[in-house]
């Protein structure tokens, strides 16, 4: 018998090509079960989507419930609790002062933010990251600079889009060291603005507070507040892409609050939804209230599926109080990581994270990215039925996406396997 990779092969493009093999026909928790009868422990989340584990039965309970009324009606004809609902919930726990439109996807909510930054500005130019990733529409691969995979034979892209540098403190991309540098990474827009575009024809910065696939790099918490002050200054709205960083992931709903920083637009997809497709574009009450009717819009936005399991998602997060669980598994899981990088100090570059967005950079002998060594953990660490990604411009840095219910004995059998990858 063919097993599903062999079937997905013979129907579905190289394009749909995935992170594995493996065959999944059933998922709860921290754990998927496979075609071939495998228990694996998943530290992938779906890619950040399944924050409360896999098939949360109370979601689960939830989008039943939704069924029973209604499964789509269009958000663009008509209202219905749910959606209504889950928009108040979010205005009321982004505090009370923005509003919400509800998209499918992460890439189909950032390119609304860059549709809001341009409408209400009237201006132009977009300055994103290098390093960055924010989807892969012909917008949003404009604004990625993580991968020129991502953007080959696709040129022309979007127009008037700029390129600064993240702030990166373990590859610095200014050469300076953490501890003395002058926050060149701020001061880089002064010479955007005199030789590339002034700043009154930039329409909006737009960033990922935590860099995802650029290798989860977490910034100084001072680059976020200069880009605020340098927004601030010139009329610019500051973006923040939070497809990945949001839902908890960072230790509070959203990285903003974790780094005191409130952009005028945020985005938010992944995790919302409960793993029902569904995102978001938030923003400032009187930037939302510039945008008229008509002027943007979709289809299946908001379906009523995805507001229920949202709602029940934010209201688990609560109830369960899986916004102090983080936390308390992220110091756990970077002290345990930490003793690992001492042990293996020339393997280990670097220990990085921020609740349970986590990563370890692997080098070689004199420092330099070791993706064929990150390649061999992701395979291996497999065999042994724990799931990892990887991610990195250079490809060498493993990511760990627990889910936010997750407890000391499934980091300990994650970390232990990478232990026993790296001694042989």
């Amino acid at each position: 018998m063919k097993s599903m990779y062999e079937r997905c092969c013979e129907v579905m493009p190289a394009v749909a090509g995935r992170s594995t093999t493996l065959g999944v026909t059933d998922s709860e928790g921290c754990y998927l079960y496979t075609e071939d009868g495998r228990k694996v422990l998943d530290f992938a989340s779906g890619v950040a989507v399944n924050n409360l584990g896999n098939k949360n039965a109370k979601v689960v309970e939830a989008v039943k419930k939704q069924l029973d009324t209604m499964i789509h009606v269009g958000h663009n004809v008509v209202y219905y609790e749910s959606y209504v609902e889950l928009a108040e919930k979010l205005v009321e726990l982004t505090g009370g002062d923005t509003k919400v439109y509800f998209s499918n996807s992460g890439a189909e909510a950032n390119e609304g933010a860059l549709k809001l930054a341009k409408y209400v500005t009237k201006r132009p130019g977009i300055i994103s990251f290098v390093n960055s990733f924010h989807g892969r529409t012909i917008a949003t691969t404009s604004i990625t600079g993580s991968n020129s995979a991502y953007r080959r034979n696709y040129e022309p892209l979007l127009p008037s889009v700029y390129w600064a540098q993240y702030a990166n403190c373990y590859r610095c991309p200014f050469h300076q060291k953490k501890d003395s540098c002058h926050m060149e990474c701020l001061k880089q827009f002064d010479t955007i603005f005199e030789h590339l575009i002034e700043p009154e024809s930039v329409a909006a910065i737009m960033v990922e507070p935590i860099q995802g696939e650029g290798g989860y790099i977490t910034p100084p918490k001072e680059f976020l507040e200069g880009l605020r002050d340098i927004c601030d200054k010139h009329g610019i709205m500051l973006i923040f892409d939070e497809v990945q960083t949001g839902v908890g992931r960072t230790g509070e709903l959203y990285a903003w609050q974790t780094f005191g920083v409130k952009p005028d637009i945020f985005t938010t997809a992944k995790a919302l939804g409960g793993g029902i497709p569904l995102s978001a574009v938030i923003a400032k009450k009187e930037i939302m209230d510039q945008w008229p009717a008509g002027v943007h819009g979709g289809t299946f936005g908001g379906n009523p599926l995805a507001c229920a399991a949202a709602l029940e998602t934010l209201k688990i997060i609560e109830e369960e109080n899986l916004l102090e669980h983080c936390k308390e598994m992220s110091v756990y899981f970077m002290e345990r990581l930490h003793k690992l990088q001492k042990k293996y100090p020339q393997v280990i570059g670097d220990v990085r994270g921020t609740g349970l967005m986590i990563g370890i950079e692997i080098v070689k002998n004199d420092g330099e990215p070791d993706a064929e060594l990150t390649a061999k953990i992701k395979a291996e660490a497999l065999e042994k039925d724990v799931l990892l990604l990887t991610c990195g411009s250079s490809h060498n840095v493993v990511r760990f996406i627990a889910p936010l219910i997750v407890t000391e004995k499934e980091i300990d059998i994650a970390v232990d396997v990478i232990d026993e990858i790296l001694e042989k």
